[in-house]
């Protein structure tokens, strides 16, 4: 009897043992082949022959995928040298069954290894497929050997939208401008033998970029020139900024061209006119009834010439450069000081400094503010 159950604990265990056994290889092989089907087909669709050092440039991708209805595909980049990613999204297009994500990079280095590009396919049930990898490759590097007044500037283009030049101190001058490119890095503008320069404030994107740039130069100095390579025309160009004075305030960020500084002296006259004739009809009619047509007049061309009064200035107060937000701070109050008002624009004052610079002030920092 003993022998009889031994031999039926033992075929149940071994006939149990079996089908988990089996239940184990199906689940091992249903794990195992789903990761590892292959959906995607990635290619480069073209490569540049060579890029510049500071160059941006393009890659892009040519994708197949085998899923028609899916949610995304996302790309992770690795093994690159000697550049900078400018963009962790592709931008895509869909033509026909192809997919063209197209990636953008700034040349920093002399040698060039484009990343390992890792495409993962997710579908509308968040299934994760297995992924493709397109490998990198090396790309040919130039170094540009300019001249001096380079000023780091690569692009498809470089232009001038306005410019003004004001007094800075006894020995300098101080120019402003705004300029914008495309195809650019534009923060690496750098201008060779000026006295100070920086940024005040820029506007970057992959194709259109917008900066506003100081420079302080020595009042000899009648015109500004530098270069940057035009990569559409393959050869440097030249940019040249004349330095013309002007003795006016730098209204908004938006206007910087010089204004007409005769207007205020054509007003005054036209003032002046009315005046007379006033004074005329007067001597004339015997009628005091045109004394305003005098008195008005008068009024304004005393107020106009009216002398600059002093500012109080709270201790601790930042003086800009520039009036722009967040721009370059050159001084800081450490007392109360009571500097001369040259002139205002919105949330700034102008006003000279004890050496003779001229430098902004923000409103709410003025004591009487």
């Amino acid at each position: 009897m003993r022998v009889f159950l031994l031999l039926g604990l033992l075929l149940f265990t071994t006939l149990f043992s079996n089908e988990t056994d089996f239940a184990d290889e199906n689940q091992s092989s249903v794990s195992f082949h789903m990761p590892t089907q292959k959906v995607l087909y990635l290619s480069y669709k073209e490569l540049p022959k060579r890029v510049l050092k500071g160059e941006i440039f393009s890659v892009t991708l040519k994708t197949l995928s085998t899923i028609k209805d899916f949610t995304d595909i996302t790309y992770e980049l690795s093994n690159y040298r000697g550049l900078e990613l400018i963009n962790d999204i592709p931008y895509r297009e869909e033509n026909s069954k192809y997919y063209y994500d197209t990636f953008y990079f700034l040349t920093t280095g002399s040698y060039v290894r484009l990343p390992d590009f890792t495409a993962t396919l997710i579908d509308e049930t968040n299934t994760q497929y297995k992924n493709t990898q397109l490998p990198g490759e090396e790309l040919n590097v130039v170094t540009l050997n300019p001249k001096k007044n380079f000023s780091n500037i690569i692009a498809d283009s470089f232009e001038l939208v306005e410019y003004k030049t004001t007094s800075y101190d006894n020995q300098h001058n101080i120019i402003v401008f705004i300029a914008q490119a495309t195809n650019c890095n534009i923060k690496a503008l750098n201008l060779d033998g000026v006295y100070k320069q920086g940024i005040e404030s820029v506007t970057e994107s992959n194709f259109d970029s917008k900066i506003i740039y100081y420079a302080v130069l020595d009042k000899d100095l009648e015109n500004l020139s530098f270069s940057y390579f035009n990569l559409l025309r393959n050869r440097f160009e030249l940019i040249n900024i004349p330095i013309i004075v002007d003795d006016d305030s730098v209204t908004t960020q938006s206007d910087l061209k010089p204004k007409d500084q005769s207007r205020e002296r054509i007003k005054m006259m036209i003032a002046a006119a009315v005046a007379l004739v006033g004074l005329v009809f007067i001597l004339w009619r015997r009628k005091y009834i045109y004394l305003f047509l005098v008195l008005i007049p008068l009024g304004y061309i005393a107020y106009s010439g009216i002398p600059s009064k002093d500012v109080c200035i709270k201790e601790g107060s930042p003086i800009y450069l520039l009036p722009v937000n967040n721009g370059t701070i050159f001084e800081t109050t450490h007392s109360r000081y009571y500097l001369p008002k040259e002139g205002s624009v919105k949330e700034f004052t102008k006003v000279k400094l004890k050496n003779e610079k001229i430098g902004w002030v923000k409103n709410e920092d003025i004591c009487s503010y």
